[in-house]
């Protein structure tokens, strides 16, 4: 069998389909329109609190910092139990093993972003030993970032194999592509991209770091997730899909979910092929998943702010 590197090698990414962005954006905006009655509305928020990677990527982080987050992650709201896990934490590698270590038999994912995050300016050998270290700490997925600078001059063969040569390093652990799409341009580049980060062998490809705007948004989602379903159909191998920055609002991420099933199908809905990176998300989420178990909204202090 030919892996998906192999054939990328094969591939001419100049070529990716051109994407009609009015057409994409109508697409888009059909998602919003649908109506979700209650019974579907409570069963979508308990799947985007368990889609959740809560995130903190900040140069003040600290060993109290890191623990809290931990501590949520694994205490939502204890008035109610039986709320599903978020899907990861996710840190820089100086701090998996705190998280690893306050994490222990939750079953909770430990990702850490990698590659020169976030900026990715830094030489391919520290990438790649920046990628080794995180998962010998524990990392069991890692989030890259893509060489903006050289997507956008066309060297396109050069971020193919910096992609290919970090899922190597890799070992086991999952590897998530984020693509910045916020500083690619247009849709084709985000769709290019998409594709070279598929071939390369990413597991997930994510749609920013959140660290500038515009970061995820419902069009350029669905670009991506038609990138996802265009692959799927050519190779037969499964991609996850993570937008990150932006969505904070829990109606925003059950609109995410009606274009992420009738995109890809039932097969993507679970945390296992989708995630949100947003971590201001699981409190609303968890006020709405109240609302919707006793009709009354609680007041935001019910909920730690990290």
């Amino acid at each position: 069998m030919i892996s998906s590197i192999e054939m990328g090698t094969n591939i001419d990414f100049s070529h990716s389909p051109r994407i009609d962005q009015v057409g994409l954006e109508e697409r888009a905006a059909r998602f919003t329109k649908r109506s979700i009655k209650k019974e579907t509305k409570l069963n979508g928020l308990l799947l985007t609190l368990n889609m959740i990677d809560l995130t903190t990527l900040e140069g003040k982080d600290s060993e109290g910092k890191v623990k809290q987050l931990c501590y949520k992650a694994q205490h939502l709201h204890d008035a109610y139990p039986g709320l599903p896990n978020v899907a990861a934490i996710c840190v820089y590698p100086s701090m998996i093993k705190i998280v690893q270590k306050a994490l222990k038999g939750s079953g909770i994912n430990i990702a850490s972003v990698a590659t020169g995050f976030p900026s990715g300016q830094v030489p391919k050998s520290l990438k790649i030993s920046e990628t080794k270290f995180a998962v010998a700490e524990g990392a069991t997925e890692v989030d890259m970032v893509i060489s903006r600078g050289k997507f956008l001059e066309g060297e396109y063969n050069y971020v193919f194999d910096e992609i290919a040569a970090i899922k190597n390093a890799c070992g086991s652990a999952r590897l998530k592509v984020i693509l910045e799409t916020g500083e690619l341009g247009n849709m084709d580049k985000v769709r290019r991209a998409s594709d070279i980060a598929m071939y390369a062998g990413a597991d997930f490809i994510k749609t920013s770091t959140g660290k500038i705007q515009p970061a995820a948004t419902m069009p350029v989602t669905l670009v991506m997730l038609e990138a996802i379903r265009d692959y799927y159909y050519k190779t037969g191998r499964m991609v996850g899909m993570k937008p990150a920055g932006g969505i904070s609002k829990s109606k925003l991420a059950l609109y995410y979910l009606v274009m992420l099933k009738e995109t890809l199908g039932d097969a993507w809905m679970n945390n296992h092929w989708f995630r949100f990176g947003a971590s201001s998300l699981a409190n609303d989420v968890l006020l709405q998943i109240v609302k919707e178990k006793t009709g009354t909204y609680q007041s935001g202090n019910y909920f730690s702010l990290d």
